[in-house]
């Protein structure tokens, strides 16, 4: 059975979240394209206030991620980021997509699930139609594949 790492998500220490900040305003000022008419004040504002956001901000980074802002969400009020590394990150590889299939393998297990991973970062897959306004962004995935959440239906077809 897969293991739960899941750590205390205010565990970044004062120079982890500063050094992270500075990443991700980096990136937001050298990708002004995929999030126009945002502010990086009003973004470091809501990442200040929400230690769990950034730590899962963190997560990604240290899996080889790239978080970035792509849009601000009116209906809860977050800013949305989503990974934008031009390829799936080593640490998201080696990967089946949740516990079932990873229990179904008889031979050469991955390293474990795309769903647990994700929930132990407190992140979401993307669906498919966050995947494709990704895609209007620029270009990724070329040789490695992101994984997607699967609705039920797809999956029980096998």
């Amino acid at each position: 059975m897969m293991e739960n790492k899941r750590k205390d998500p205010t565990n970044l220490s004062p120079k982890q979240g500063d050094e992270l900040m500075k990443t991700l305003k980096t990136r937001f000022e050298a990708y002004m394209d995929r999030h126009e008419g945002l502010d990086w004040a009003a973004v470091q504002a809501k990442l200040e206030e929400n230690p769990k956001k950034l730590w899962s901000l963190n997560e990604m980074e240290r899996t080889g991620g790239e978080p970035d802002v792509v849009r601000y969400a009116e209906s809860t009020g977050e800013f949305v980021f989503v990974d934008c590394a031009k390829q799936s990150p080593q640490g998201h590889r080696r990967l089946c997509y949740d516990e079932e299939a990873w229990e179904s393998r008889e031979a050469n297990k991955p390293e474990g699930g795309a769903l647990e991973m994700a929930e132990e970062m407190g992140i979401n897959l993307l669906t498919e139609s966050d995947y494709r306004e990704l895609q209007k962004l620029g270009v990724f995935d070329t040789t490695t594949s992101s994984w997607l959440v699967t609705p039920a239906k797809i999956r029980d077809l096998g």
